[in-house]
Parts: C-alpha cells; sequence; structure tokens
C-alpha cells in the first residue's frame, strides 16, 4: 500500500527488453538537495511504486551510488507507458508504507487503472493547473474535489468536465516530482480512488435489486 506521496524522482539508466516483459534498472535521487531519503533499506522483494506502478524489487546496490532493478511483466508492459521509457527517462519514486509510517495523500495501491494524456499546462501565480483526457472507462470514478493518483502522485480533482479534468499543482508537488518534465501531450498513469470501487460494488447490488422489484410490480407479481 503506498500513500501516493512521492519521496523522490529517479533516473531510468537502463532499460531492456526480457524474456517476457522488461527490466528497468532505477537510480534514486539521494544527493539532490530537495530530498533526504534514505535508500539504505533496499532489499530484494521489496514493493516500490515507479511511477505509479506497483513493482517488486529484484536488484539492487546501496553504495556507492544507490540503485534497484525492477522487472515489468507483459501486462505491466501493455497497461503502462513503462514498456516506452528508456535510459535518461525520469520518474517518481514511493516504497510502501511501513506499518508504524504517518499516512498523508490517500489509500494508493500501485494498480494503474488507465493511461491518458496531458493535454494542457498553465502556470497561474507560483501554481500550476494541469489538465488531463479523461477515459471514458474511469469517467464514473472521477468527481470534483476527490482524489485521484496521477503517476503515482496524490492529487485532487479541481474541475472535471466533459472528457476532461484538471488539477491545481503547488510549488512543491511541481518541484519535487515528474510533473515540471510534463509536456501537453505526454502520457501519465491513472489509478482513481479504491473508495469509490468499492462503493461501487456494494452499490450495484442493492440497485439490482431495487430494479428486480420495481420490474415485478410493473408486471404486477
Amino acid at each position: 500500500m503506498f500513500t501516493g506521496i512521492v519521496e523522490t524522482t529517479g533516473t531510468v539508466v537502463d532499460a531492456t527488453a526480457d524474456e517476457g516483459g522488461r527490466r528497468l534498472r532505477i537510480e534514486p535521487d539521494v544527493d539532490d538537495a530537495t530530498t533526504e531519503i534514505d535508500f539504505s533499506d533496499l532489499h530484494h522483494g521489496q514493493s516500490i511504486a515507479v511511477s505509479g506502478v506497483c513493482l517488486t524489487v529484484e536488484a539492487f546496490r546501496i553504495d556507492p551510488t544507490p540503485w534497484f532493478e525492477v522487472f515489468l511483466a507483459a501486462e505491466t508492459v501493455a497497461k503502462t507507458y513503462l514498456g516506452e521509457v528508456s535510459a535518461g527517462d525520469r520518474v517518481n519514486i514511493e516504497r510502501a508504507l511501513p506499518a508504524e509510517g504517518r499516512f498523508d495523500g490517500h489509500l494508493v495501491q500501485g494498480h494503474v487503472d488507465t493511461t491518458t494524456e496531458v493535454t494542457g499546462i498553465e502556470r497561474i501565480g507560483d501554481d500550476w493547473v494541469f489538465e488531463f483526457d479523461l477515459p471514458a472507462s474511469i469517467e464514473r470514478y472521477v468527481v470534483q474535489k476527490g482524489s485521484i493518483t496521477i503517476d503515482g502522485i496524490s492529487l485532487t480533482v479541481a474541475e472535471r468536465g466533459g472528457g476532461h479534468f484538471g488539477i491545481a499543482i503547488i510549488p512543491t508537488t511541481y518541484d519535487v516530482t515528474t510533473l515540471s518534465t510534463k509536456s501537453v501531450g505526454d502520457p501519465v498513469h491513472i489509478e482513481v480512488d479504491v473508495v469509490a470501487k468499492y462503493v461501487e460494488q456494494m452499490v450495484s447490488g442493492y440497485v439490482e435489486g431495487l430494479e428486480d422489484r420495481l420490474a415485478s410490480n410493473v408486471r404486477g407479481e
């Protein structure tokens, strides 16, 4: 489980095809003045979110420069844009939430629902407004002022219209995530709020039962 509070960014230093998928080697930004993240606890089997995609550390090094390797299964390659990244590309990094950790952001599983693209970027004072295309497959889960995860970042929907939605980005989020590298037309990962999915599932049974009773009344049964 993650929170969508990105710990740091990282750089893809190697991307290679592997049997049944793809393998990435990533170097976290540990010397950046904006982060004080200690990656000395890297270990095999650790869950780690890479731009919002939950992956497993399969190899790693701590010194002198930390790096870790993750494997992308065929499904991950097909459903995310990580199959297209190459050496030099930037990614967001968040390790799984420890049981005793502070819970900020919102519940994030690292299970990408879909990808979409940036359709607009505007700077307003010190802040930024990003606009994204809203795929029909997730429209019902995206509500104004609701939580959404973009490339692993916990954000709030500021505006929702027909076929699009907007996010207001504060300077800190812009500076410490890959949003500062995005341009119009670039892809992003979307994970909708899992709570919305649970509510939909719980309510669907009630709605179906109500529809059956109404149909029976109409038939005079």
